[in-house]
């Protein structure tokens, strides 16, 4: 296994991560990122690192050694360096009705990646940045002004959303008001979707020339990666044959168990004991929480394509603030769970009704530690199960009827 250098230092020895930092560089310059100048008097410059990443395949083998030049952001003052930095992501129920439509539908599903996306970003405002690590120029103390937006900048990702947006639009996309990061274009035959999360982009139509045309405009404007039809997106594994689209995050399931040591652990039929509850002073606290918090971060992900694991997950996050012993053996149990199912997901199949199909209910002051109940629900369109959730509500419910009301409200709101 290739191990991803820490620092600059650790990277110039290896030709391929050499190679990668002279790619990036290379891509900079292109892109006429920055200018090389002198810093102005009460000017301060922002320093900047590099970072490797291995880009794996769904199979587990390297597609590509990554080197991504990053601006320490976090030394930029609010109102000089920066002002605005949000930037909408498509949420995740939107990515599943996306391609559960496509599916039904049997639309053409194609994905693709933009080269450098935050670089194509422009900054209004007057940034300065050091040179890059390994990179020299012919005078001293010279340093780079920003012309583009950089990774790690605060407003990166907003200044990159504004670019590709005002692309889409121009060549007549209408942005969806329920979620900005989707955009629709024609009808029937000239139908066609996009769903934007941050620089990787699902593109839908029954057209297979509609997505060829979106793809070359692209391409000219931003310069792309065509990754073809949909297979690993954001850690999900899509597979598409005759009878619909199953989806599930099996490599990433793979890669918590490996993590927690867990790969060769005896599996169990359910992801919690039947009838157990947990209690916030349930066992001894732990010594180091912070193994326990990144365990249920990645089971809460994991939960985007496994709805079987979302009660017990919403169970143990709620006690990340402090957890114990007795926390955490339920964590491993979920582990264990997921050993015996791991390439269970979610399946969207062809041809079906996409008729809206509702379920919601919810217990009564369950939780021993407050009292309060928990809200449930599943959303189907036709056959395709595209939201659920398991959530504590947020006030002591007086009644079971007035907990029932509490989900309906949630779930009506999802709906909507």
């Amino acid at each position: 296994m290739v191990d991803e250098p820490k620092t600059y230092n650790q990277a110039i020895t290896n030709e391929n991560w050499k190679k990668a930092m002279l790619t990036e560089i290379q891509a900079l310059q292109d892109n006429h990122t920055w200018e090389l100048t002198e810093l102005p008097a009460g000017k301060t410059p922002i320093g900047c690192k590099w970072v490797y990443k291995l880009k794996m395949k769904s199979d587990g083998s390297i597609e590509r050694y990554k080197a991504r030049l990053v601006a320490k952001g976090y030394t930029q003052q609010l109102g000089i360096d920066y002002i605005e930095t949000f930037s909408p992501v498509a949420r995740i129920t939107t990515i599943r009705t996306f391609l559960a439509v496509a599916s039904s539908r049997s639309w053409h599903v194609h994905q693709l990646d933009v080269n450098n996306a935050f670089l194509h970003g422009d900054l209004t405002e007057e940034v300065y940045m050091t040179l890059p690590p390994g990179f020299n120029t012919e005078k001293p103390n010279q340093v780079c002004r920003l012309l583009r937006s950089l990774y790690g900048l605060k407003q990166a990702s907003r200044q990159w959303n504004e670019k590709l947006c005002t692309a889409l639009l121009s060549i007549g996309f209408d942005q969806s008001k329920s979620d900005p990061s989707l955009f629709t274009k024609g009808k029937g035959d000239k139908f066609i979707a996009v769903l934007v999360y941050v620089d990787d982009i699902l593109v839908t139509s029954p057209n297979i020339s509609q997505i060829t045309d979106l793809k070359s405009f692209l391409d000219e404007t931003f310069s792309i990666k065509d990754l073809g039809k949909v297979g690993y997106f954001l850690g999900i594994e899509a597979v598409m044959n005759s009878s619909g689209l199953h989806l599930s995050q099996r490599k990433y399931a793979l890669d918590i168990l490996t993590e927690e040591g867990f790969l060769e652990c005896k599996p169990v039929n359910t992801p919690m004991v039947p009838g157990h509850q947990l209690q916030h002073d349930d066992g001894v606290p732990l010594a180091d929480v912070s193994k326990y918090r990144r365990l249920v971060g990645r089971l809460l992900y994991l939960t985007a394509t496994r709805p079987d694991i979302a009660y017990t997950v919403q169970q143990l996050s709620q006690y990340i603030d402090a957890p114990t012993d007795s926390h955490l053996s339920a964590a491993h149990r979920v582990l264990r769970y997921i050993k015996s199912s791991l390439g269970q997901g979610l399946f969207y199949p062809k041809g079906v009704d996409l008729q809206l199909n509702v379920f919601s209910d919810s217990d009564w002051a369950s939780c021993v530690d407050t009292r309060k109940s928990i809200t449930g629900y599943c959303i189907f369109l036709g056959t395709s199960l595209i939201s659920w959730k398991s959530k504590k509500q947020a006030t002591v419910s007086r009644s079971s009827s007035e907990a029932e009301y509490r989900a309906l409200a949630t779930t009506v709101c999802e709906v909507q």
